[in-house]
């Protein structure tokens, strides 16, 4: 039974739940077992919320019990990526300076998720404040991609991307900086979408780039990645940033896929010097099939896009130095040496000696630089400039076409510790996937098959304007639905046995 249950969609576990076939305890019991029996090789959690989960479903069992209507995700078990803040539960963003920490309140997209009567089974593990594109950057320890352990499974939410592919969770939640959304979705084989930026609250989100980071869905299919769209998104007047607008129809183009008359364009930067032989196979396997499908495909020049990796690697740790200000040793959180003799300001740099890794470190210190008098305006303020060369780049490709389409990795997932001495390899991970987010635009990376030479998951990366996030699952469905009925879903066909 247990086995049954957790190969279900969301969508099929909330209309089973819904109709008494099964009961929100059943579903949480069997996630939760999973669990139990593998996640000690996986590591995709940090925390796991038992006690929490089954009382979350116990009352979604008890509303339906008294014949209250049910939204379409409840009784739905998630893995909750260990950035926004849960009451009660400890929020570390996998990092030694919050160990330990529990928050007073919810983020709003946690409220969101309880308000919809989704079950959180836990807390999942991640890069230290998001600063990763591999799960190693971890203060607890890196987490295994499902498919090879000795792999890893994207960053900075390797845990929920590993949740999902190992069946641990049928939903996940993801935040997206640089691609940490769609990277770990790539190379696990899985649905991740990053929604334009100031769609989802980042109210209680731990900041890592403010004007960068958005919170989004991670899901085995479009749909479940749909309704978890649907669910988290809409203004929030505690987000300064939160765009006050109607949701896009993404459960209607999730369930009405198709490409016909849609005008498709081939980013031309995103190929060539180290890209995966596999990888550009798949991806130029799933322009053929956009065309069968109806789609018109252009090439489409976006000269700007080369100098995205640069930019970000300036605004991102910029924005990191100042938000992560904030973690002193004083007000919350680890506290060292605080012995009765030092002063404040020691306390504060031993604090942040003990509690930060390196890769913050590192950040931080780059970020300060580039900010700092005499070098703000060479650094910061070129890659400004350069952030408004890549958006209109983008403004002048929408206007040829509908969406965009690339690889979302250069590579499939690569060996745990292969780049942990090469930070710039690791940055090149991103770099198809940086673009969307320093234009603040939409994006969704859904699996498109296997690599021929070692069999890991390919992504395929879907680009829309700016709240246009409906065009991403409109094609997402097309072209999933155009896999599952020629080769079959990677995941749910081939997946690696744990």
């Amino acid at each position: 039974m247990t086995d049954m249950i957790i190969k279900l969609t969301a969508a099929e576990i909330a209309e089973k739940i819904a109709s008494g076939e099964l009961t929100a305890v059943e579903v949480t019991e069997a996630h939760l077992a999973r669990i139990d029996a593998i996640d000690e090789k996986v590591h995709a959690f940090l925390h796991v919320d038992r006690e929490g989960a089954l009382a979350q479903a116990r009352a979604v069992d008890e509303k339906r019990a008294r014949g209250e209507k049910l939204g379409p995700l409840a009784g739905v078990p998630l893995a909750l990526k260990d950035i926004f803040t849960t009451e009660g539960v400890p929020t570390t963003v996998g990092s030694k300076i919050l160990e330990g920490w529990i928050p007073p309140y919810d983020a709003t997209l946690t409220k969101r998720l309880k308000d919809a009567d989704v079950v959180i089974l836990g807390k999942t593990n991640m890069d230290e404040f998001a600063m990763g594109s591999s799960t190693e950057n971890s203060a607890y320890g890196p987490t295994g991609n499902p498919w090879d352990l000795t792999k890893i499974p994207g960053g900075s939410g390797g845990g929920s991307s590993a949740a999902l592919a190992s069946f641990e969770a049928p939903l996940a939640i993801g935040t997206d900086t640089g691609g940490s959304i769609r990277q770990p979705a790539a190379v696990t084989g899985t649905v991740g979408v990053k929604p334009t930026y100031g769609a989802v609250s980042r109210y209680g989100m731990v900041a890592f780039s403010s004007s960068l980071d958005q919170g989004g869905p991670c899901a085995r299919t479009v749909l479940d990645a749909a309704l978890l769209h649907e669910v988290i998104a809409g203004h929030d007047p505690l987000d300064s940033t939160s765009i006050d607008a109607p949701v896009p129809p993404v459960v209607e183009a999730a369930r009405n896929g198709d490409v016909k008359g849609m005008r498709v364009g081939v980013v031309k930067q995103f190929r060539g010097e180290g890209y995966q032989a596999g990888v550009l196979q798949r991806f130029d396997e799933s322009v053929e099939l956009l065309k069968e499908l109806g789609a018109e495909v252009v090439e489409v020049d976006c000269p700007s896009f080369d100098l995205a990796l640069a930019a970000y690697y300036l605004i991102a740790p910029s924005e990191c130095s100042s938000n992560l200000a904030r973690f002193d040793g004083l007000r919350y959180g680890r506290r060292a040496g605080d012995d009765g003799t030092r002063s404040a300001e020691d306390v504060t740099a031993l604090t942040r000696e003990a509690g930060f890794g390196p890769e913050v470190k590192r950040r931080v210190m780059l970020g300060t630089y580039a900010l700092s008098s005499g070098y703000y305006d060479a650094y910061y303020g070129s890659a400004q400039k350069v952030r408004t060369l890549i958006t209109r780049d983008f403004e002048k490709a929408f206007e040829q076409v509908d969406v965009m389409v690339s690889p979302t990795t250069p590579t499939t997932a690569f060996a745990i510790g292969e780049r942990a001495d090469d930070p710039m390899a690791m940055y090149l991970a991103d770099l198809c996937t940086i673009p969307t987010n320093l234009a603040g635009n939409a994006a969704m990376s859904l699996p498109c098959g296997l690599a021929p030479e070692d069999g890991l998951p390919v992504g395929l990366q879907i680009i829309a304007p700016a709240m246009k996030d409906d065009r991403l699952y409109k094609v997402g469905a097309a072209v999933e639905a155009a896999f599952n009925d020629r080769w079959g879903h990677p995941l749910l066909e081939e997946a690696p046995s744990l």
